[in-house]
């Protein structure tokens, strides 16, 4: 297979121009391209008047060994690589025991799947409730201001990641190409096979829900177990060595391998652990509020007259702004038409996060302008200050915003201003149960809103009316990743101090969103299939 990068086309082409450039750049006859696959398509929109697509193609062509000799300093022209996955080990025969997963979020999701894929049939135990009942539980609080706190955004079946945009990418290191496994597992359960190709790919919450089902089934075929409401609320140790997890209702499930797929809300586990001994430090996380524009005008400002163009889609963003006073600003989980929802998981607390549809097509676009925080500076407590932080703000969010877990809210121009808001202008609010109107600068400490004030007209230049003057900001934005660390072996990818706990995803501080999660799983199925055939245990 040969592969080509930067092949760029106009972003009108005709379907047949991709094979015509093929050939043209390859300078091979068209009956020589026996086939050719798309790998990677993305548009360069520097240039909003004259935007391009850019792809990578994989392809196979006659006399392949001539073609890469003759184009052997062309850059963009090499052998493709082998994306293929393979599987590091088949359980042994009897198995000696089950590895249990606890949590069932992206990261849980995966390492279920690879270990039941190898034969290795796990347990998986996670505390809230299947997707279809979740779904049910988290729209009572959206609409009747009912919490169920074992399932709503943060806990259930597909972890928070089942209630955002569904965004398949990342920035994490993958020279083994598990990210393209992670797809096509989700392709194979039904999500859009055009998550393969396209740059920035996402699901969407209503298709997320059936692929994950479908997975889960997929992993009972194979003979693993899933165990909805199956909270674990200890472990059991001995001489620093794991032999199982304690549930909520006395039962005691014997393993010496368990993987700890957290997410990163689950502040009663996080405790847990601590009081167990198992070293856990705090990392930095970050706090703000949600955003809202109107999307035509995102797309405007990023994509000019091709706004709107279907090979486009609805137009997304990243903003960074590093403010006088050492403080950094930006965009987080950017929701492309999308809506800001109710994301707590506590009662008595008010939490904002995005989520979009596989559509995208709401009206507002939405996303976290968040300031970076961290333990040296902003809560030096201990490995649990970050936690009681987000306790005592998001305990201030549900009094500002009456009680009801409605969100407290402020326009832009009014928070620049320094002054409360009374009405809305022409962008309204998407939260639900609702958004009562004031000032949200108690919210957060003194040096973090100025730089947000100094960060929206910095925005403003880049996006033009992003610092409009009826955006509006809902607070409080405060799980945009877990703010503590469950720190691990780099080679074995056990807990520095507790043999036989491998722990990974978003709440251990490995993993930020869907596809990094999926890969922590991945790599966590591997490390137990290597010590349960190999007897890799930490040193």
């Amino acid at each position: 297979m040969i592969r080509i990068t930067g092949l760029v086309l106009p972003l009108d082409h005709p379907p047949e121009a991709l094979r015509a450039a093929i050939v043209q750049r390859l300078g091979i006859a068209d009956a020589d391209l026996l086939s050719h696959t798309v790998f990677k398509r993305s548009h360069d929109a520097r240039q909003r008047e004259r935007i391009h697509l850019v792809y990578i193609v994989d392809l196979e062509a006659r006399d392949e060994a001539e073609v890469l000799q003759r184009l052997q300093h062309d850059r963009e022209v090499g052998p493709a690589p082998d994306t293929r996955y393979r599987f590091i080990a088949q359980a042994p025969s009897p198995l000696p025991e089950r590895p249990l997963v606890v949590g069932f979020g992206p990261c849980g999701l995966f390492a279920a799947l690879v270990l039941a894929q190898m034969g290795f049939k796990p347990i998986v135990l996670e505390r809230g409730r299947d997707v279809r009942r979740r779904t049910r539980d988290t729209w009572g609080l959206w609409r009747k201001h009912t919490l169920t706190p074992e399932s709503n955004v943060q806990f259930g079946e597909g972890g928070a990641g089942l209630f955002s945009d569904g965004k398949l990418y990342s920035q994490v290191r993958d020279p083994k190409f598990y990210g393209r496994k992670v797809l096509e597992e989700f392709v194979r359960a039904g999500a859009p096979p055009e998550i393969l190709y396209v740059n920035r790919p996402h699901i969407g919450t209503f298709r997320l829900t059936g692929v994950v089902t479908a997975m889960r089934k997929q992993i009972l075929e194979l003979g693993g177990e899933v165990r909805f409401e199956s909270k674990v609320v200890d472990l059991v140790l001995e001489d620093g060595n794991l032999q199982g997890v304690v549930l909520e209702n006395g039962e005691l499930l014997a393993s010496r391998h368990v993987v700890l797929a957290l997410g990163h809300s689950a502040r009663d586990s996080f405790r847990m652990l601590h009081r167990q001994g198992v070293f856990i430090e705090p990392k930095p996380f970050a706090l703000g509020f949600r955003i809202e524009h109107p999307q035509s005008m995102i797309d405007r400002a990023r994509f000019g007259r091709h706004a709107g163009h279907p090979a486009l889609g609805a137009a997304d963003y990243k903003l960074v702004h590093h403010a006088r006073n050492g403080r950094a600003v930006y965009s987080f989980c950017m929701c492309p038409g999308g809506t800001v929802v109710a994301a707590t998981s506590e009662t008595g607390r008010v939490v904002t996060n995005g989520m979009s549809q596989y559509s995208r097509n709401e009206r507002n676009a939405n996303a976290g302008m968040v300031v970076g925080i961290s333990p040296e500076r902003d809560f030096p407590e201990g490995p649990l200050a970050g936690i009681a932080l987000q306790d005592r703000l998001e305990s201030l969010a549900f009094e500002l915003g009456g009680g009801d877990y409605s969100a407290p809210g402020q326009l832009v121009g009014d928070f620049l201003r320094d002054r409360p808001s009374t009405d809305f202008g022409e962008v309204l609010p998407s939260y639900q149960p609702g958004v009562r109107l004031g000032d949200l600068s108690s919210l957060l400490s003194a040096d973090a809103i100025e730089a947000l004030r100094e960060a929206l007209p910095a925005f403003g230049r880049k996006i033009r009316g992003f610092d409009r003057e009826d955006a509006v900001l809902t607070g409080i934005e405060s799980r945009t990743s877990s703010p503590v660390r469950i720190t691990r072996d780099p080679a074995s990818l056990q807990s520095l101090n507790v043999k036989g706990l491998f722990p990974g995803g978003e709440g251990a501080g490995y993993a930020g969103g869907i596809l990094s999660a999926g890969i922590d799983g991945i790599l966590l199925a591997e490390a137990v299939a290597r010590s349960m055939t190999l007897g890799e245990r930490a040193a």
